[in-house]
Formats: C-alpha cells, structure tokens, sequence
C-alpha cells in the first residue's frame, strides 16, 4: 500500500496482540516520518532516544530533526557500538539517563539503532517507571527482521546471553530499508542468516525465494523491502501465537543454541564473530546434527551450507577466527542457555528444509560427541 506520509511505497505489518498489537512499517526513506507518526500514535509525548555512537553519526540528525518539525522534544543518550553494551553497568547508565529527562511513564524511550541498542533501550524502557512506552526504529538488517519484533529485551552476563531481562512490547517498529545501505556488508550478512532462518522454520518456499534473490536483496531492489516485510510477518505471526515462549516461538531459536554458545566462547568479541555469524554457523550445525541423530537428509544439510557460503557467511565452527574452548566448555555454555528446561537440554532441530521442530530430551553425551566431531571439520 501507499503510505500518506511518504512518497515511497511502504508496508505495514501487524503484530496481533490485542490490546498491545502494534504495527511494523517497512519501506524506504521512512526515518525522517518518526515525529509524524509518533504524533499520530501517541500526541503530545517527549523522548529519549538511546542509540550508539556509530549509529549516532549516520542517522541521528534526521531522526531528531522529523521530531523537532512534528514539535517533539527529544535527548540523545548514546552508548559504545557492539555487543559489550549489553551489560548491567550499561543498563545502569541508560537508566539514570532516562530518569534524568524527568519524562513520565507515558513517553517514549526510543531506540535508534541494531539489536545490542534495541535490546538494552528496551529493557530499560521495560523496568523505568515500571514501563514506558517503547519504539524501535532498527537500523540493521538484523534488527529489522528480528530483534525489534516480539518484545523480548535483555542484556548478557558472564553465564551467558540475554540471560537477563523482560517481555516488553514496543508500540511502533519503523523499519526504514534505505538506512540498510550504511551498514558494512559483514554485519548485512549477519542479518541475513536470521532471515534465511524463517524460511529454514517452515517456509520453505521462502528460502528457495531466497536462493533465487538474494543478490537482489543485498543490493537494495524491492526485493528487499518484500524480504524485510516477509521475515517480520512470519516472526509477528509466531508471536501472536506464543508471546512468551512457551511453546511455537521456540522454533525462532532455531541455530541460537550453538550460536550462543559460541559467542559466549569468543567473549562476544564481534572481531571474531558477531551475532548473526553465531545464527549461521548454528543453523548449519542444528542440521548437521539433526543428521547425525538420523532426522534429517545430507542433501538439505549440505544445501543449507552451500547457500550460507554463496552469500558470504560462515558455517563452521573452524570458520571462526583464534582459539575455541574444548568442547565440554562449549556444553556448559549450552547448558547455561536459557533452552534449557529443568536440567534436560532442548533443541530446535529439523527433519529438512522447512520442517523445524522443538526436540526435548536430547542427551548431552550426543551434543558433546557431535561438539568434538564439529571441532575437528
């Protein structure tokens, strides 16, 4: 559809969560509509706007003027790029920047930026007053097909990742798909891998769309507004279904297992590996071992890493620059995630493209056995 507030084409995406459903609007250009829309949802509110230093420098300035000219008062805290800013001390800081606005539970606290921003300015925005009104305005791919959509928010501790933190929904997702062209093509790549995800979950017509139109997709056609908008359906439909992980949305998670775990091996140092570069090399290794535990074919496995190479991105562990843990390191950090139910390790694996499934009970001797095979390849 046209969107009356811009002159590109935009779509608009549901979240339907009743009371607390809100839109995701996808197109080009979109940024500097913020203060327009915010007006139109919410009249008469101030902001906070948390993002990061590198985002800052490329966005913040048209952001902040579409809110100076729709009569929006906003502050700027930023914070460092990269994954470290995910961290109690930095939520501290976020927080006594909000409080320091003096703005009331029911203005905004706005994020500008990619999933560490997303995901710390939400947690904050989720426990300041007992919960302020949120808005994602994503700058990665990642974070547009991903992180900003579903409400979940946290921060990393040393026993794992976004092990600490809080469902709390946004109220508007702008996904602007022109931002998408500043971004590094490593951390697009990364982005990527959680879109081919979806089409990985259960839709695998969407993946061989994928295979067919990727290079579309990175050079910034309408195929990559409708990849955006594909992605973010597929994730809004899960979480009306499953808001707080309780049973379908799991399958979201599928190659976050092991991704998780190795980038709490690397120190979430993103030099040697950022988050959608842990995704990838997880999704290879969830098919992998599905494989191994006889539920899934060589061809698919194999079909699936021949893609996450011709796009660029890594799909094993020896992918992965410097040393690793040995591997019954690598099964403590998987066992510190947050799949696991009482002791008993879950897994979301597949029985072929397209046909994930929540795998409970899987013995941790087979992980460890398949960890010291995936070592050595």
């Amino acid at each position: 559809m046209t969107d009356s507030m811009t002159e590109t084409q935009a779509t608009t995406v549901k979240v339907g969560l009743q009371d607390r459903g809100y839109d995701i609007v996808i197109g080009d250009g979109l940024l500097a509509t913020t203060g327009a829309r915010l007006n139109k949802l919410l009249p008469g509110v101030r902001t906070a706007i948390v993002t990061d230093e590198n985002v800052a420098a490329l966005h913040l300035e048209t952001l902040r003027h579409g809110l100076s000219e729709a009569g929006i008062d906003s502050t700027v805290f930023a914070v460092a790029a990269g994954e470290a800013s995910k961290s109690f001390e930095t939520l501290q800081q976020t927080v006594d920047a909000i409080l320091a606005t003096r703005l009331e539970r029911g203005d905004v606290v706005l994020a500008l930026g990619g999933g560490v921003v997303g995901d710390l300015a939400g947690f904050a925005a989720g426990i300041v007053r007992r919960g302020m009104n949120f808005v994602q305005v994503p700058t990665s791919l990642l974070a547009q097909v991903d992180s900003s959509v579903g409400g979940k928010t946290g921060i990393n501790v040393a026993q794992g990742k976004n092990l600490v933190g809080v469902f709390h929904q946004p109220k508007l997702v702008l996904a602007d798909t022109k931002v998408l062209d500043t971004l590094p093509l490593r951390e697009f790549r990364a982005g990527y891998a959680e879109m081919a995800k979806y089409g990985l979950i259960d839709q695998p017509d969407f993946f061989a769309w994928l295979e067919a139109n990727w290079r579309a997709i990175f050079s910034g056609g309408p195929e990559r507004i409708e990849a955006v908008a594909r992605s973010c359906k597929a994730k809004a439909d899960v979480v009306a279904r499953d808001e707080r992980e309780a049973g379908d949305r799991a399958l979201l998670n599928l190659g976050h297992t092991f991704g998780h775990a190795l980038e709490a091996a690397t120190g979430y140092d993103g030099r040697r590996l950022v988050h959608g570069e842990g995704v990838s090399i997880g999704m290879a290794m969830a098919h992998r071992f599905s494989v191994r535990l006889n539920q899934c074919s060589m061809d698919d496995a194999d079909r699936l890493e021949s893609h996450l190479k011709a796009v660029g991105l890594p799909h094993r562990m020896a992918d992965i620059p410097g040393e690793l843990p040995m591997p019954e390191a690598l099964l403590d950090y998987i066992m510190q995630d947050k799949k696991v139910t009482r002791g008993t390790l879950t897994f979301i694996l597949t029985r072929g493209i397209g046909k994930s499934y929540i795998a409970k009970d899987v013995a941790a001797s087979e992980v460890l056995t398949f960890l010291n095979e995936s070592r050595s390849q």
